[in-house]
């Protein structure tokens, strides 16, 4: 693999001395000190030089760590040389500091310390020219795709390697939606039949947003990691970002959505028709996203998932007030109306509602054009939404899907952008 240009890294703990004869260059510090920098078989010479000589069938490898340590026997005789005796009680800090620093100066002026200036001035000028040349040099070894891949490609595997939260989503829905399916079985075009389809649908829009809020956990949970190989200049911010998304966001998200709304919709006898059918998933996939972006928006730069679980209940707890069943939009007043356009529950039951009750009769045998009903009683689905204050044409169904796609774009944009600073500043 080296021969074919590929650079490797490994660690050898206690080589021995078989192995150190392969070392081309060797350095040595000790306390932040350069105790030696050059070829590795002149090393044993140049400690030689300094007072320091190796015993026989001694490790040169362990002989250059006693000798920086303190701890040779060959530093224990050149101290009896020079003092006339060995003062072994002397403490280790005491005894070690004046050793580290006379092997620094004794380096910083040999010979081996100048060649290496040298090499390092002669480097640094070259760099200094390709700056000035106008090229700029490329900070990642990989190209945009190639990090995108193989991110992607690890989360996947993550997520299969770790199936039990998925598995568990999956088995959670399924149940949940016979559950919902077998309450509200078949639903009767009649009064009651609005107040169970208004239900519905809303418990639906409220599900997808809380189901959302496990998505906290896409990058708080990686965060020392991601940090880490980051800094580490492993990959870009734009590269780990899109590649969770692709391989965890987007499949966890959509897969909960369709297998919902396969089971509930024809168990509640919704409208049958086809467009209205995918309508309904697209409705449902769409309020998952926004509210896991919301929700990767909030915990982005979080070191504690159970703070942005927290952070991101009581946002959907405030939102569920202006999602249009609990209390009529039109009633609130003026100066707090506005808050209904920041409710991501808000336009996932309006276009839900829309696609619904839309040519709906619930006034069976009654012939609405030909009988004159009192303004308060509600037998078509026109009615219905009109009250509700929801617009009747089909822009009126596809500004909902217009606003959450907005709301996805910011909300990601953010979790980009704190992502981004989180490592800029850290």
């Amino acid at each position: 693999m080296s021969k074919q240009g590929r650079t490797i890294i490994f660690s050898i703990h206690q080589p021995r001395y078989s192995i150190f004869k392969l070392f081309d260059s060797l350095t040595l510090l000790a306390s932040g000190r350069l105790m030696f920098h050059g070829p590795a078989q002149e090393a044993l010479g140049y400690f030689a030089s300094a007072g320091h000589h190796c015993e026989p069938y001694n490790n040169p490898a362990d002989f250059f760590l006693d000798v920086i340590n303190g701890d040779s026997s060959a530093v224990v005789l050149n101290r009896e040389d020079e003092d006339g005796e060995a003062k072994k009680t002397e403490e280790p800090l005491k005894r070690d500091k004046p050793l580290i620093e006379k092997l620094a100066e004794f380096y910083v002026n040999s010979n081996f310390f100048t060649e290496t200036k040298v090499e390092l001035n002669r480097l640094s000028g070259v760099q200094t020219k390709k700056k000035s040349t106008g090229f700029k040099e490329s900070t990642y070894a990989t190209s945009f795709c190639h990090q995108l891949r193989w991110i992607s490609k690890r989360s996947f595997k993550n997520l299969l390697g770790n199936p039990q939260a998925s598995i568990a989503q999956i088995i959670i829905t399924v149940v949940l939606g016979l559950v919902i399916g077998a309450i509200f079985y078949g639903l009767k075009n009649d009064p009651t039949g609005i107040q169970n389809r208004a239900g519905v649908l809303f418990f639906l829009t409220t599900n997808q947003c809380f189901s959302s809020v496990s998505s906290v956990e896409l990058f708080v949970v990686e965060k020392k990691l991601f940090m880490h190989e980051y800094i580490s200049g492993y990959y870009r911010v734009s590269s780990y970002f899109f590649g969770k998304l692709l391989s965890d966001l987007l499949p966890m998200r959509m897969l909960p959505s369709i297998i919902f709304t396969c089971i509930i919709y024809f168990l509640l006898g919704l409208k049958p028709t086809v467009e209205a059918f995918f309508t309904m998933m697209f409705t449902l996939m769409m309020v998952a996203y926004s509210a896991s972006s919301m929700a990767l928006a909030i915990a982005a730069g979080q070191s504690v998932v159970s703070i942005a679980t927290l952070l991101m209940t009581i946002t959907f707890v405030f939102m569920m007030i202006f999602s249009g069943l609990l209390v009529n939009l039109r009633t609130i007043v003026p100066w707090l109306s506005w808050l209904q356009y920041l409710s991501i529950p808000r336009y996932g039951y309006a276009a839900l509602q829309h696609n619904e009750f839309l040519g709906q009769n619930f006034c069976p045998g009654l012939n609405v054009t030909a009988n004159s009903t009192c303004s308060f009683a509600i037998c078509t689905g026109e009615e219905f939404l009109m009250n509700q204050g929801i617009d009747l044409s089909p822009w009126g169904l596809w500004r909902n899907h217009v606003a959450l796609a907005s709301m996805i774009v910011i909300f990601l944009t953010i979790a980009y952008l704190k992502l981004l600073f989180l490592n800029k500043y850290s």
